[in-house]
């Protein structure tokens, strides 16, 4: 396995492994766990090679958000990429990746709009900055992405078809704990007491789902959902949405995605679930 922090030799060595086959890709902040390792399993499985970024990447953080204590922990993250089967693993300075004269910045105006959007303002905008420099520095022929974060895969899914790159994007299931949480690396800022409660953030998914065979009104699903959320101890509702899977917009009745945020005290969680 490979470890390269420098981009243009990072871009060269992609270059020379899809001369030999194809290359699959997983872009990650780090802090592994079986969420990621699941998205680099498919990708080793399907791909002749696999690169991993690994990369906090500063301009999709707010000036109040967890920049400067997200959990980095470098050592283990390479033992796990290692044991899994990577090839080349990417892991840039902010320095390195951006340079001291960036400045271009990406927009989207339709998916990325509401819900994480609005609640974090620029999140996108940075989201796509590095992920059309990280897509054109790795020119993968597939790129592997987790489905919690799922307004941020249609971000790049647009991304992807807006500006014709040309990689195949892969939607894996969310990861989930026993208990029905999905895996997260900020799980580890929850208390004891808020871990035990945060799984019934996924027990009110799975009920307004089971509803909704029964219901098709949305405002009686809505407020459904609410009911529920608003139930858990400790927690607080950011956006709770029944939206189209496709276009993120309100007012359809089939193919829904439930999209749900909210906090645990400073913890901010998301979460989601397809019908």
């Amino acid at each position: 396995m490979k470890k390269i922090s420098n981009p243009k030799w990072y871009q060269a060595q992609c270059l020379k492994l899809k001369k030999r086959g194809t290359l699959g890709f997983v872009p990650t902040m780090g802090c592994l766990h079986l969420g990621h390792l699941t998205l680099i399993r498919e990708s080793v499985k399907h791909c002749d090679f696999t690169a991993v970024s690994i990369f906090v990447n500063p301009l999709q953080f707010g000036p109040k958000e967890d920049f400067t204590c997200y959990p980095r922990p470098l050592k283990d993250d390479l033992l796990l990429c290692k044991q899994a089967g990577v090839d080349l693993v990417f892991l840039p300075t902010p320095e390195e990746f951006y340079g001291s004269n960036f400045s271009i910045i990406m927009d989207e105006t339709q998916v990325s709009q509401g819900y994480c959007g609005k609640s974090r303002p620029h999140h996108f905008a940075g989201v796509l900055t590095v992920m059309a420099k990280l897509l054109n520095g790795t020119q993968p022929d597939f790129l592997w992405m987790g489905q919690k974060d799922f307004q941020q895969c249609r971000v790049i899914q647009r991304l992807i078809e807006n500006l014709n790159f040309p990689v195949v994007f892969k939607m894996c299931e969310t990861v989930r704990e026993k208990d029905g949480l999905a895996m997260s690396s900020r799980n580890r800022y929850l208390s004891p007491e808020e871990r035990k409660t945060a799984p019934l953030i996924y027990a009110a998914l799975k009920s307004t789902q089971a509803l909704y065979r029964k219901e098709k009104n949305l405002e009686k699903l809505s407020r459904h959902l609410h009911m529920c959320l608003n139930s858990i101890p400790g927690f607080k509702i950011d956006y709770a949405k029944l939206v189209d899977r496709d276009t993120l917009q309100e007012g359809k009745t089939k193919n829904l995605v439930i999209l749900v945020a909210g906090f645990f005290g400073k913890t901010r969680l998301i979460d989601n679930l397809l019908f």
